[in-house]
């Protein structure tokens, strides 16, 4: 699995303030750098979104979350050391991130990623990096690339190709709430 070169020019672009489409740990996204409010407009338009539905970010190490969530409560790890299957936290109290990225309510949602391309970019470029499924807003989420409307892949400045012939259907991420009182949510299982 050679994806050096993918990685290289997405830090490229993502560096300059661009967008990618990529694939993840679920299904392929478009991204871009989390703490770059006009990078992050730029997934608005394409999706044709509104800024106050929120988008996922990807980060690579629990310490991390501690870096973007001000007071996370630590009893999430251990909720999340014991899902299979991808899951998304929503957590209170954004931090460090593109203003136009947090929630109305000051939340965030947050995914650790294990994919070693995904964790390949977040840790070279030293900074969260948004994931958003790569269809326009309420069109169904596509399970591959194949799958991915040809608007989408023309719109960003960079499309990946590591996992392009990869045909297995793809599933989005769990998505929980974290709640104050310690408990979990769940948004989308």
């Amino acid at each position: 699995m050679n994806f050096a070169d993918d990685v290289e020019n997405c830090l490229r672009v993502l560096k300059s303030g661009g967008t990618i489409l990529y694939p993840t740990d679920t299904v392929w996204g478009i991204g871009c750098d989390a703490t770059n409010e006009q990078a992050v407009q730029r997934i608005y338009d394409i999706k044709q979104r509104r800024e106050s539905k929120a988008m996922i970010v990807l980060l690579t190490d629990e310490r991390d979350i501690f870096q973007y969530v001000a007071h996370p409560d630590p009893a999430v790890l251990d909720y999340l050391e014991n899902t299979v299957k991808p899951t998304t936290v929503i957590y209170n109290g954004a931090i460090g991130m593109a203003e136009n990225l947090i929630a109305e309510d000051g939340s965030i949602a947050i995914r650790l990623v294990k994919d070693e391309f995904c964790r390949h970019i977040i840790k070279r470029l030293q900074k969260p990096l948004v994931s958003t499924s790569a269809n326009i807003s309420g069109q169904p989420t596509p399970e591959n690339f194949r799958a991915i409307d040809p608007q989408m892949i023309s719109a960003v400045d960079y499309v990946v190709q590591y996992r392009r012939d990869d045909e297995r259907p793809a599933q989005p991420s769990s998505i929980i709430k974290w709640n104050t009182d310690g408990t979990a949510t769940v948004i989308r299982s």
